[in-house]
């Protein structure tokens, strides 16, 4: 089944990102479409509370990102919660492919997110959102005065370890091996807390508890006879790294080692042409929120992100049209 019409803008994401990007598409009376993957998909979806989206004292993420799909469509937004499975910005105009429909668009915006890595055991699927996190930057401060741990080695680990020590009462560090891979001045910084201890050659095998996480259960992996043993701990945060979801889009865009999705930050002040800061590697094509940096990981960075993309993409039509 083919989709004969071209769109002005078709938006590859429904989380913070691509949902904000189509409230000012479509206030610009642009029409998007917007292809938001499985209903629920956005990782933001697993957070139980944020208390630091700007208009909201309290909020769960799967509320938040229906308030914002419903503010898109009272505008005019288009919403198919459907998988894009290929694209095409060989050409123009670009082509998008579902499972069962080809779409065809003047630009795009990419705004299909980031998602951690996990741990990979049963159990943790039971407590997503119900203790265990991968921002302590959104929810460490649930944890205050009570004890933590985080899993993993490198910069993000270190880096949700020292967030989490200023209101926790003490934070567990958790590394498979013996020494850190981290920068030497946060590794620094963290022996330096009294508050943090770091467990060596240890890798959690179960996460404890009955409707909130109680407890982790450990094992040391160069030792695998000795005895298992549990920790307490109220909160668990997951910092082995993250994965952008662009795989559709190598060899149609430029993508950094990492996978993140490289953006045009050139003055381009020659003609009629405007500087376009979330401009991809393809001229008309946008990219916006956890798919093009690791750096932040905030609902709020990423629908500030979103608003560029749009504002963007509509400097880019009209310039081209």
């Amino acid at each position: 089944m083919t989709n004969k019409s071209i769109r002005n803008v078709i938006i590859i994401g429904g989380g913070p990102a691509g949902l904000t990007a189509a409230t000012y598409a479509a206030r610009a009376s642009l029409s998007p479409l917007v292809l938001g993957g499985i209903p629920g998909g956005s990782q933001i979806t697993l957070t139980a509370e944020i208390e630091n989206f700007p208009g909201f004292e309290n909020i769960n993420g799967a509320e938040l990102v229906e308030k914002m799909r419903n503010q898109a469509k009272k505008f005019g937004a288009e919403i198919i919660d459907e998988v894009v499975a290929r694209v095409d910005f060989s050409k123009r105009p670009f082509q998008v492919f579902t499972s069962m429909k080809k779409f065809e668009a003047k630009s795009i915006i990419i705004a299909t997110g980031a998602k951690p890595k996990w741990l990979g055991i049963e159990s943790e699927e039971k407590f997503k959102g119900k203790g265990i996190g991968v921002c302590a930057t959104c929810d460490g401060f649930f944890f205050r005065n009570k004890i933590v741990a985080v899993v993993g080695g490198g910069n993000a680990a270190l880096e949700e370890t020292l967030q989490l020590a200023k209101v926790a009462a003490k934070v567990y560090l958790i590394h498979r091996r013996n020494e850190l891979r981290a920068d030497k001045v946060l590794q620094d910084r963290a022996f330096k807390n009294n508050k943090i201890e770091v467990i060596w050659d240890s890798q959690i095998v179960e996460v404890l508890g009955t409707n909130r996480v109680e407890g982790i259960r450990l094992t040391n992996v160069k030792d695998l006879r000795s005895k298992i043993y549990d920790l307490k701990v109220d909160g668990l945060f997951i910092a082995i790294g993250r994965k952008p979801n662009t795989d559709i889009f190598k060899n149609q865009i430029e993508i950094d080692e990492q996978g993140y999705i490289l953006i045009n930050k050139k003055l381009r002040s020659v003609g009629k042409f405007f500087n376009r800061q979330s401009e991809t590697s393809v001229s008309g094509v946008f990219a916006a929120g956890d798919c093009i940096t690791p750096d932040y990981r905030q609902a709020g960075v990423a629908a500030g992100s979103g608003i560029v993309a749009a504002l963007d993409m509509e400097k880019y039509l009209r310039e081209t049209e």
